[in-house]
């Protein structure tokens, strides 16, 4: 994530009474992290929690709460209102889910939100029993129906030593589901974008492997900002990364397995806005020509191993990609030839552009960091040095003009 990613952007946080408040804390470090202006409005009950001076210390801007509500200045829940792009309100307890969902408006919270008239995120908190009360659900239901954009709970142990559904959700979560409204593009917004990433892993027998060191970091990245600008992103990987915003991924080892997934992938598409595919996964080269069954024994083998090894397919060449923007990945280690090949590939492959990186030891496999050049049949772009997140930035808005 970069620091700018939501620079000018105005926020209203609310917050209500929930043990969950004090993650409210660090919602706001994040937001104001990545460049944004954050406003706080409590309810009375919020406050039994923590006091105002806590998060007016944090966001650095005056809490809104029943005592400092003014009508000769702007601190009042109108005009804060007006002042937000955005209304978040997290935690949210069950009190307020019903509250709202039946349009009372009876405190400086709900007030605000019955009068925002734009995008509002509510993120609730509460013991299992009162969340999964039919109730809180068609209390939730109908929000959602009226356009409140809801970032579901955890299930896990809570503070009241139930266990279940209920826990305030990541709030990297909460982070992600904001950024995302807040960019939106309209381009993307719905547009299908599959995403293929990491390197296949090949069986040799049931306990070893041939692989290659690709991280799927790169991968990841476009996910990540296909998903802030509102794009449907499906991502198809073998990499274990950990990602805090919610798109549809699938793991997978194999390129059998790849091959498999990304088919099905492309068949389920919504055509409507014409799809993209990116082909950033590493896929093998060659795989073992006959994989064997348990564990090969090393005092089987003797001092040495002959494996055979075969061409595998070359998925991207030989997908059916009629309807879809398709943009192929090619790492490269001589930088004297790089061009030359990424070219051919943009060519033989039937790809719309090409992402060219040339491997140095600055962006080496595994590196945070990234050098691309975007390469399409009338020009080259050359992206420097930079993390994975703004190289994939840059790809997302070059990748609109294909």
């Amino acid at each position: 994530m970069t620091r700018n990613l939501l620079d000018g952007k105005k926020i209203l946080l609310g917050v209500t009474g929930s043990i969950a408040i004090y993650k409210s804390l660090e919602l706001i470090r994040l937001f104001i992290k990545a460049g944004a202006k954050v406003k706080v409005i409590m309810s009375e009950e919020a406050k039994r929690f923590i006091t105002p001076l806590t998060f007016e210390a944090i966001s650095q801007n005056e809490v809104l709460h029943v005592k400092t509500e003014s009508w000769s200045n702007e601190l009042n829940h109108i005009h804060s209102g007006k002042w937000a792009d955005i209304f978040v309100i997290a935690p949210i307890s069950v009190n307020t889910i019903n509250k709202l969902s039946h349009g009372i408006a009876d405190n400086l919270l709900t007030q605000t939100a019955i009068a925002f008239n734009k995008h509002i995120v509510i993120a609730p908190s509460a013991n299992t029993n009162m969340m999964l009360n039919p109730i809180t659900q068609e209390s939730l239901a109908k929000l959602q129906s009226l356009g409140y954009e809801i970032v579901a709970p955890q299930t896990k142990l809570l503070a009241c030593n139930d266990e279940g559904m209920g826990a305030l959700a990541d709030v990297e979560k909460i982070f992600y589901k904001t950024a995302s409204l807040l960019l939106e593009d309209d381009f993307w917004k719905d547009r299908e974008v599959i995403i293929t990433g990491g390197g296949t892993v090949e069986k040799i027998d049931d306990v070893r492997c041939l692989s290659n060191f690709s991280s799927g970091k790169q991968a990841s990245a476009l996910a990540l900002a296909f998903y802030l600008k509102g794009a449907k992103v499906s991502l198809i990987t073998s990499s274990d990364i950990a990602q805090a915003f919610d798109i549809q991924t699938l793991h997978v080892k194999s390129s059998l397995e790849m091959k498999e997934a990304l088919i099905k992938a492309m068949q389920k598409v919504d055509k409507t806005k014409t799809p993209y595919l990116f082909m950033a996964a590493a896929v093998s080269d060659f795989i073992p020509k006959t994989p064997k069954k348990g564990k090969m024994k090393k005092e089987e083998l003797g001092n040495s191993l002959s494996l055979e090894l075969v061409a595998n397919e070359d998925i991207l060449a030989n997908l059916t990609k009629t309807g879809f923007k398709v943009i192929g990945f090619k790492a490269e280690m001589d930088a004297k030839v790089a061009l030359h090949n990424a070219q051919n590939m943009l060519n033989h492959k039937g790809l719309n552009a090409v992402c060219l990186n040339v491997i140095e030891e600055k962006n080496s496999f595994g590196s945070p960091n990234n050098a691309v050049s975007f390469i399409t049949h009338d020009e080259v772009f050359a992206f420097s040095l930079s993390s994975k997140f703004e190289i994939a930035q840059k790809i997302v808005e070059h990748a609109k003009h294909l």
